[in-house]
């Protein structure tokens, strides 16, 4: 089968052939016939199978029709990391280039204004993360109800980061007669929950068995110490025997353990690269260029880059912890090996990891077998377990995974003197480095201290008087007798009343104007006023 008879667009079609693909992958062409046809799709799928195309190719087809409005696009991709969406965006470069078609990407760690700008000219693809989206839409930037198509990549993975709620909000604003593509690797209970909610007799494309590896995947297991620097040893000597390496991914449970690792890779001469979620965007953007154009041979990574990302020519895996999730296992491998190439995968595996290795195993049905290195590199690791973790403490923090009560804190206390209680033992072990004063010389110190001793000694304090006592209250009364009648207080003189004043009546208090002889406002008084206004004055 072609990609020609499987109903494409003669546009999409040109495109395809431009970009060098001849024959669909299996889940392209079951997938791509019942999109075309307006049907709802739930299509379950190993890592590296081509499901991007899956549903980029009939999304082109259908668009070819209709112009988008502002702030109303046509379609919506959900993806659960920035590195998915910027891929996916890059598809469609590689595939619409014989289509006009606008495309905005809404994800964090960018500016929102450009964003928003784009959304306003007309958007017709919409390929974002669920919280950028929801951002858009709360502040009147996006309007969902022109969506006729959704997509929702990575399923799995968007129940792992906890974007469930965020997907089901979204579906609630979208029109009820969208057209929704869901695509997952895994099949949990909660993501059989969403597609029964959301998908309306869905077509099921399954082209492989639910939690399973590529066969083209060599998954090999690595016997490691469980202590961080001999571990670290393991790894250098175990990528020292791959002479084959093109490039590799080296996957690490925790954000700390990813930057330990790189600089002690680079310290060692290894050529590595960081991406983890504690970077801006620009930085994880430019260390996923550089990998893909063969800049950097090691890209050490946390599970932020564990799915979905389609680089090629990956030819290794490491796995420097086992990953706690089975799921994720699977997912981990699965950067190599892709599109029918072969590869292979490393997992180092402590004692104390061993009940996560068995749940991997139940998950793919299928036993790993160990890889066994040199004499010499187990001697080396033997040796590193033996020194003491000097390196971990130039490091930083020290300690495993970065902990601050770890090394570091060792480190400190080595530095420091150690307090001893008596001084003359602690004067003895003070360095000799410290230069002897001429006897003759004297210090500042005693300096300070003889003229101290040299200075008179104050004179005492002036005692106070004694307290004046008070006088008895009778000796008081006579000696009051015997001043002056001029001082003395005079004799009270009985308080006489004086008589109330009758209160005059207000009439009284106010007596009324009499203006029989006043004018009034005419000039007229009552002794000369005409006939004709008398009856007016009285009234």
């Amino acid at each position: 089968m072609n990609f020609s008879e499987l109903g494409l667009s003669p546009r999409t079609l040109e495109a395809v052939t431009a970009a060098g693909y001849t024959t669909p992958t299996p889940i392209q062409a079951e997938a791509i016939p019942p999109a075309l046809q307006r049907r709802d799709v739930m299509g379950l799928a190993q890592t590296g199978s081509g499901k991007t195309a899956a549903f980029v190719l009939p999304m082109l087809s259908l668009l070819e029709k209709g112009r988008a409005r502002a702030r109303m696009p046509r379609t919506l991709i959900l993806e659960p990391t920035r590195e998915l969406a910027d891929q996916v965006r890059e598809a469609f470069e590689t595939l619409g280039k014989m289509h006009n078609l606008s495309v905005a990407l809404l994800i964090g760690g960018v500016a929102f204004e450009p964003q928003a700008l784009k959304i306003d000219r007309g958007a017709d693809v919409v390929i974002a993360t669920p919280g950028r989206l929801l951002d858009h839409f709360e502040r009147g930037k996006l309007l969902l109800t022109g969506i006729d198509m959704l997509v929702i990549d990575e399923a799995d993975r968007m129940l792992d980061m906890g974007f469930i709620p965020d997907i089901e909000r979204i579906c609630k604003l979208l029109p009820f007669t969208r057209q929704t593509m869901f695509f997952s690797a895994t099949m949990p209970p909660e993501i059989q929950r969403l597609t029964t909610a959301f998908l309306h007799n869905p077509v099921r494309v399954e082209v492989s068995r639910p939690s399973s590896t590529a066969e083209t995947i060599t998954q090999m297991l690595v016997k490691a110490p469980h202590e961080l620097k001999a571990k670290r040893e393991a790894l250098r000597q175990l990528l020292r025997t791959q002479t084959n390496v093109k490039n590799g991914i080296i996957f690490a449970n925790r954000k700390t353990t990813v930057a330990l690792l790189e600089k002690s890779l680079a310290v060692h001469g290894f050529n590595v690269g960081a991406l983890h979620g504690d970077m801006d965007q620009s930085a994880r953007l430019k260390t996923l260029q550089g990998f893909r154009n063969n800049e950097i041979t090691y890209l050490i990574a946390s599970d932020v880059a564990a799915r979905g990302l389609d680089i090629p020519e990956v030819s290794h895996v490491f796995n420097f912890d086992v990953p706690t999730h089975a799921e994720d296992y699977v997912h981990r491998i699965g950067r190599t090996g892709r599109a029918g190439r072969e590869g292979a995968a490393f997992t180092m595996v402590s004692k104390e990891e061993g009940k996560y290795l068995k749940a991997i195993e139940q998950l793919i049905k299928k036993e790993i077998p160990y890889f066994e290195l040199s004499a010499e590199a187990e001697a080396a690791i033997e040796t590193r377990a033996a020194e003491p973790d000097r390196y971990a403490a130039r490091e930083g923090r020290g300690g495993r995974d970065g902990d601050r009560r770890g090394r570091g804190r060792e480190r400190d206390r080595d530095r420091r003197p150690r307090e001893v209680k008596d001084h003359g033992e602690r004067a003895a072990m003070e360095p000799a480095k410290r230069v002897e004063r001429a006897e003759g010389e004297e210090q500042p110190q005693r300096v300070e201290r003889a003229e101290r001793a040299e200075r008179p000694a104050r004179e005492p304090r002036r005692e106070r008087e004694p307290r004046r006592e008070r006088e008895p209250r009778a000796e008081r009364s006579e000696a009051a007798e015997q001043k002056p009648a001029v001082a003395a207080n005079p004799p009270q003189q009985p308080r006489q009343d004086k008589p109330r004043r009758e209160r005059e009546p207000r009439n009284d208090r106010h007596p009324q104007r009499d203006v029989s002889d006043a004018p009034d406002h005419r000039g007229f008084t009552e002794q000369n006023m005409p006939a004709f206004l008398t009856r007016s004055v009285k009234a």
